[in-house]
């Protein structure tokens, strides 16, 4: 359940479409931003992959569309792209229209994964009067997302950034992995560019010069260029957030920094809990992007902790909300969506009133992950008391004297819309549960071995890492650094 809504009232007038392309009917940020919106009172359609799907049986959705059977995206060739998206404008800009005719009046457009997000940045101007997106150059949400784009930025804003190098030739592929050290972690710039159902992955630990070189070899598939970056190891409360929804001039409507406390996969993969804590360093680094780039609306930022230089190294740039966007709810009930749709509606909302020490837990993950770190954490309800008296510690002083609403936000119960638990209790169980149980049980037969620890986005793109040698990449927010370690040339294939 949410916080009381305190600030100005939402325009319940003005409906949202909540746009998603990459298929994933266990997205439980869409849940959740069907339930923050739909309980102040805003009709809420979304796109999804069926009426029977779990985050279809909200109570808080008026009406769930679907994409054509064979999707939107674009053609896509061996050593060709069609078009920078991945997505087909024409085609998605004809189901869009056809969702705004049922909808039947303007509505405000968020989308939930970066693809999303590209295609609707590009085709705002051919939706204006159907759809309300804030305004940005067109080409801004691609040019976060792409990550050689963000490492040469990063560089230009002194934001401490894995060393990355983007090889020209097989090569290249193997001095880079020479360079860097092995392991490390191989991307793709562009992500959402990756064929639907092949074998290649956003990010890939590459223990081998030869790995490297295969994946070079594989750049006209992938349709975007290889990315080599040095491995930053990970560890305990090395994982860091931050979410923020943001208007003209920079300023922050909503949102905050907060700490990954268990993934799945465990150390790699997404929140499976988080906790919301104050990080300087890291509000400074999103504050430094939003102005440089007068960025608007809503962005999810992904950090490791580089215990090695004491830095907070930005690892990826999602243009739009984290899946965990509701763990930073504030105590009149504002986060990221209802800020958004407050400022494209011409309100204003009230000063932010944070809750750190607030706790997002996703079930299901949460489960896999404590089932998953048994041997060596013992057992879940031990290690889940141990970790809410640390962050009580680290959160001691905060709003003392105040009555904080409720401290936990659940993905998927709730008990005013227990379906969507129910169904994806019952589906995830059946299918997703499936392969999770087959990776635990290979986790738990080796618990001996250790773990790559490099997180992952909560969306569609890959997130990687470095080791903490110093240089370019390396230096402290603020400190000299250069280019060197960043080569731009353009791929052929890309």
């Amino acid at each position: 359940m949410s916080p009381p809504l305190d600030t100005e009232p939402l325009d319940t007038e003005v409906p949202v479409l909540l746009l998603r392309l990459d298929r994933n009917p266990f997205h439980h940020g869409t849940l959740g931003a069907i339930r923050s919106l739909g309980r102040a009172g805003v009709e809420v359609h979304a796109v999804v992959e069926s009426p029977h799907c779990p985050i279809g049986r909200s109570r808080y959705l008026r009406q769930g569309h679907q994409l054509p059977a064979d999707g939107v995206r674009g053609t896509h060739r061996t050593g060709e792209t069609v078009d920078a998206g991945g997505a087909s404008d024409d085609r998605l800009e004809r189901t869009l229209r056809q969702i705004s005719d049922r909808i039947g009046r303007p509505a405000v457009l968020i989308p939930m994964d970066d693809m999303g997000a590209i295609a609707a940045a590009r085709l705002a101007g051919r939706l204006a009067g159907r759809f309300l997106l804030p305004e940005q150059p067109p080409e801004l949400p691609q040019r976060v997302a792409d990550k050689a784009r963000l490492a040469a930025m990063c560089a230009e804003l002194d934001i401490p950034h894995p060393p990355t190098v983007s090889p020209r030739s097989v090569g290249e592929a193997a001095a880079a992995a020479r360079e860097l050290g092995l392991p490390l972690i191989a991307k793709w710039s562009r992500p959402w560019l990756l064929p639907q159902g092949g074998t290649l992955r956003s990010t890939t630990v590459v223990a081998t010069e030869d790995q490297a070189r295969a994946l070079y070899r594989r750049s006209g598939e992938a349709g975007s260029r290889l990315l080599l970056q040095r491995l930053v190891p990970g560890g305990r409360d090395t994982d860091w957030f931050f979410h923020g929804c943001f208007t003209g001039g920079a300023i922050r409507l909503a949102g905050g920094a907060g700490r990954k406390e268990r993934s799945w996969p465990l150390g790699a993969g997404l929140t499976a809990v988080g906790r919301w804590l104050p990080n300087p360093e890291v509000e400074r680094a999103a504050r430094l992007l939003a102005e440089h780039l007068d960025y608007r609306g809503i962005l999810d930022l992904d950090f490791r902790f580089d215990a090695a230089t004491g830095t907070y190294r930005l690892l990826d740039f999602n243009p739009r909300p984290g899946a965990q966007f509701r763990l930073f709810t504030d105590r009149s009930g504002l986060d990221v969506v209802r800020a958004l749709h407050l400022d494209l509606t011409g309100r204003t909302p009230a000063p932010a009133d944070p809750m750190p020490g607030r706790l997002f837990v996703a079930e299901n993950y949460a489960l896999l992950s404590s089932l998953a770190a048994l041997p060596s954490e013992g057992l879940p309800l031990t290690a889940a008391r141990r970790g809410r008296r640390a962050a009580a510690g680290d959160a001691e002083g905060v709003g003392e004297g105040r009555r904080e609403p409720r401290e936990t936000e659940t993905a998927w119960f709730a008990a005013d819309d227990p379906a969507p638990f129910l169904a994806m209790t019952a589906s995830w169980l059946g299918q997703g549960g499936r392969k999770a149980a087959v990776r635990l049980g290979r986790r738990l037969l080796r618990p001996g071995r250790p773990a790559v620890r490099e997180p992952a986005p909560e969306g569609a793109g890959g997130a990687g890492g470095g080791s903490g040698l110093t240089g370019a990449a390396g230096a402290p927010l603020g400190a000299p650094r250069a280019p060197a370690d960043l080569r731009t040339t353009e791929h052929p294939t890309a």
